[in-house]
């Protein structure tokens, strides 16, 4: 039986009264607050404060900053979880429920 994938959950950077939200740095501030959150926890050594997790990278989508937030969080570290929803939901941030695809190499010119 195989389990099903987590869900992605994409914080826009636009409020749901349709302004852009502010500072301009907000996607990347908010991804790099958990960044330590990386699969099999927070490995030491150098360089291991460099890099945004997996759980929440930081994305420009149609001119749009988000924030992808992977729902593994939740079972990772809830109480992340809690901050980055909740980071959403005081801000009057737009979320939706998606699935960021892989980009495909465009075909060169016939």
């Amino acid at each position: 039986m195989s389990a099903d994938k987590p869900r992605e959950f994409f914080i826009q950077g636009v409020t749901l009264s349709g302004k852009a939200f502010r500072p301009s740095d907000w996607a990347e501030r908010l991804a790099g607050a958990l960044s330590s959150f990386r699969p099999g926890g927070g490995q030491g050594g150098i360089g291991a404060h460099i890099g945004y997790s997996p759980y929440c990278v930081p994305r420009v989508i149609e001119n749009v900053k988000c924030v992808i937030v992977n729902e593994a969080l939740r079972g990772i570290e809830p109480m992340a979880w809690d901050f980055v929803m909740n980071f959403a939901r005081d801000n009057e941030l737009q979320v939706v429920e998606a699935c960021l695809l892989p980009e495909v190499p465009a075909k060169p010119a016939e």
